[in-house]
């Protein structure tokens, strides 16, 4: 053991054959991580692709997506990798995705990125309402897609020419819609206010569903200057809730108001 030991020191003790080892053991190491990169570039990657042609807007299903190996150097960097990246996800509003072609990111997009997203997911009879706003009525900015809201009527009376009518200048507040669900929050130029969080959008616009004879009461309601009426939305914790409440009427009173000093047409108002 101790003849092993000196030779060993000796051997070491040799600068020559020191350098020499070094050398080896560089150009083994060299030798190792040049082949590593070579399998990295050439090993054939899995990545998912387009079986058929897939338009604008359309939710991409598995049956549209097939699975493809190529070498690594073919791919840019943002190229989608997983199938499960692209399943149930949208083509975006403003491309074709070729049948053949890869899945890019710039390409595949969430269904609340698309811009007409919230014409694809409301009950059948219902219509689509705009509901000015600001980021003081919107609690700061506080109401969000998929919140429910409750909305609120105020009118005044002060049509009458008769000073002595009780009701002049009298208000009447209520609650005239509850469980109003919100589907989208726009700012001034139709951009989703909460898409990029950076940007600090200020909202302009409420986007929600309601019934038809609903809508009516509400663009009713918005046209009646001489009472100086306001709708006022208000945020609640009903989306916290297994099964949310309906959407439904709170005060037959506000209805007969509005109806009482508008004029029923068979069209939209």
């Amino acid at each position: 053991m101790n003849n092993i030991t000196v030779g060993l020191k000796k051997f070491l003790a040799n600068k020559n054959t020191v350098t020499i080892v070094g050398v080896i053991a560089a150009i083994v190491v060299l030798y190792i991580f040049y082949n590593w990169r070579v399998q990295q570039a050439t090993h054939p990657i899995t990545v998912p692709y387009a079986l058929q042609e897939i338009n604008p807007s359309t939710q991409i299903t598995e049956d549209m997506v097939g699975e493809t190996q190529v070498p690594p150097a073919m791919l840019k960097s943002e190229v989608v990798r997983s199938k499960q990246q692209v399943i149930d996800k949208y083509a975006r509003a403003d491309t074709v995705i070729p049948q053949g072609s890869l899945f890019y990111q710039s390409v595949v997009v969430e269904k609340d990125q698309l811009p007409d997203s919230i014409i694809l997911d409301y009950p059948k009879g219902y219509v689509l309402y705009y509901m000015t706003v600001n980021i003081t009525t919107t609690y700061s900015n506080s109401i969000y897609p998929g919140n429910y809201i409750d909305l609120y009527f105020k009118a005044t009376y002060a049509s009458s020419t008769d000073e002595n009518d009780p009701n002049n200048g009298k208000v009447m507040v209520g609650r005239l819609l509850e469980n109003v669900k919100v589907l989208a929050v726009r700012d001034a130029n139709g951009k989703n206010v909460f898409s990029n969080v950076e940007e600090n959008s200020v909202p302009a616009m409420l986007i929600f569903a309601v019934p038809e004879e609903h809508y009516i009461l509400l663009k009713k309601a918005g046209y009646l200057k001489n009472y100086s009426t306001e709708l006022s939305p208000v945020p609640t914790a009903e989306s916290l809730k297994t099964n949310p409440g309906d959407l439904k009427l709170s005060s037959n009173d506000i209805k007969d108001f509005i109806n009482s000093v508008t004029v029923w047409t068979d069209g939209m108002e």
